[in-house]
């Protein structure tokens, strides 16, 4: 008969107490899998790059770690707002000049010039009354025309300069250093999940995963439009998390809140028309809305401050056919702007001339989460090794004391196998035996239990941090070579958890020490017939 059947059938002698030792060895190995793994992909995933695909923020002067984690993750109050006109100088030229086109000085601006055109033609020149429309400055200007009979289009040049002073068709600041530019407007909540006004470019454009190779899918639907027949400004896709959670359909209307959870119910109602397919992102537990439907909202206009100019033309929210129009850019802000540069070492240049001037503050994602990991999360996390590794080693006592309280009812047991001719290494090495089977055992359902509690728990993780963690996730690997004091290019990765094997074998070995030594001093004729 072998050592190790003699050492099983001496544990299964004594069925209860081997099987309490076993799981006291196996709930410490379980939380220390548990640990390891959940906090492990939690800190990958929020550390990874790629997994974002935008690899800077653009938001208002302020705390970085809060913008980071108001735009990224929807887990904190937005800062303040920056200027709409700003967000614009990180777009191509074509796209500010289109967007300049929407506002209430390019609307005065043409009205006044259709105006005086018809004027002039019907007064033979003479600007009549139109000019009494105008401020002082365009006044005057008009009598000097009038009296100087100057040519039209210089008087023009004059009105376009005072009432339009845009800058058509030049490079925009910031777009050289920019490839993918989303808006965010923040503030509107939907239960307690953060409503974002954002561009269809969320889920047309943007990437995430590594090499930021993934595309957000729909389980259901499509992406909302930026005007669409059927709902004109008013269309929203809701994430996974939120689909589930307030059992969401396509179809269906929903009314953010403005400012809080529990705040005023919006009177406009978005239709969801697409519900994303969960993905483990922060995206997950977002209600994402067209960013026109969002300004329209009650209260989410800017209040227009007059200069010197008064607009000639007041900004209407219907067209002559009744479609809404949307709202003016003077009216606008943005809480914050994602951006994927052009190439990685653009964000250096760019965060340093951004952070440089008044009207903004730039943050680079990963590096503010991973300040928050190093200052918050790890020294967390190693007080959690530290307990659960403190569990295993009371277990691997536990161990000892069985042991070694059963070595008095063994003793004839044990001089019964020296007299059948076994030596005393033999019965020391059955007992090491023992403590090895009940510690790696032990370890082995721990380890399957960890598993499964990561699988059981990952929903819950997934719905309040986005990460999902599945049964067969490990955590995360370090260089093995590093640890046994090798070279630093040298590299042999292996998961945290696989050194739990070498750990429990010497654990194992130290607590059954002690009892295989008593076996061994064990007294052949004191024992035999006791």
């Amino acid at each position: 008969m072998s050592n190790w059947l003699i050492a099983w059938r001496s544990i299964q002698q004594r069925k209860l107490p081997s099987i309490l030792t076993a799981l006291s060895m196996a709930m410490g190995v379980m939380l220390i899998v548990a640990v390891l793994t959940i906090l492990g992909v939690v800190e990958d995933s929020f550390r990874n790059k790629s997994s974002l695909g935008y690899n800077m923020l653009i938001g208002a002067k302020g705390g970085s770690l809060q913008l980071t984690l108001n735009s990224v993750y929807y887990l904190s109050e937005p800062i303040e707002n920056i200027p709409y006109d700003y967000y614009l100088e990180y777009l191509s030229p074509e796209q500010r000049d289109a967007e300049y086109g929407n506002s209430i000085q390019g609307y005065a601006y043409d009205a006044t010039w259709q105006t005086l055109q018809a004027d002039a033609a019907l007064t033979g020149g003479g600007f009549g009354g139109t000019a009494a429309l105008l401020d002082g400055f365009i006044l005057e200007a008009a009598k000097q025309a009038t009296a100087k009979q100057w040519d039209y289009s210089e008087f023009f040049q004059q009105l376009e300069n005072k009432i339009l002073p845009i800058e058509v068709g030049r490079k925009t600041k910031y777009h050289g250093y920019t490839g993918i530019t989303i808006p965010l407007c923040l503030g509107d909540y939907f239960g307690r999940f953060r409503v974002v006004g954002t561009t269809p470019a969320m889920f047309d454009s943007l990437r995430f995963g590594k090499n930021a190779s993934k595309e957000f899918r729909f389980s259901e639907g499509r992406n909302f439009q930026t005007w669409s027949e059927d709902h004109g400004f008013y269309e929203a896709v809701v994430g996974a998390t939120v689909a589930r959670e307030h059992n969401l359909q396509v179809g269906q209307e929903i009314a953010p809140s403005h400012g809080a959870a529990d705040g005023d119910v919006h009177a406009k109602k978005f239709t969801v028309v697409g519900i994303l397919a969960s993905s483990g992102t922060p995206q997950d537990r977002g209600v994402f809305i067209n960013m026109e439907g969002f300004y329209l909202m009650e209260n989410h206009a800017k209040p227009i401050t007059r200069g010197e100019i008064q607009p000639l033309t007041e900004f209407e929210e219907t067209d002559a056919s009744g479609r809404t129009l949307p709202l003016p850019i003077e009216q606008r802000e943005v809480t914050a702007v994602l951006l994927r540069t052009r190439e990685v070492i653009h964000a250096v240049f760019l965060e340093n001339l951004v952070n440089e001037g008044n009207e903004a503050q730039a943050a680079l994602p990963v590096a503010e989460i991973r300040k928050l990991f190093d200052l918050i999360v790890e020294p967390i996390r190693v007080l959690m090794l530290f307990l659960t590794t403190m569990i295993c080693v009371v277990s691997g006592i536990s161990i000892l004391v069985s042991i070694y309280n059963s070595m008095s009812e063994r003793r004839n047991e044990i001089a019964v196998m020296r007299a059948l001719g076994a030596g005393r290494w033999t019965v020391g090495c059955i007992v090491l035996l023992e403590s090895l089977i009940l510690a790696c055992g032990g370890g082995t359902c721990g380890w399957l239990f960890g598993h499964t509690l990561n699988w059981g728990a990952g929903p819950y993780i997934e719905e309040f941090t986005g990460v999902s963690v599945g049964f067969f996730d490990f955590a995360p690997s370090i260089n093995v070579l590093a640890l046994l004091g090798s070279q630093p290019t040298m590299k042999f990765e292996l998961s945290m958890e696989f050194l739990l094997i070498p750990a429990l074998v010497l654990l194992a070995a130290i607590v059954g020490f002690w009892p295989a030594v008593e076996a061994y001093r064990t007294d052949v004729a004191k024992s035999l017939g006791k």
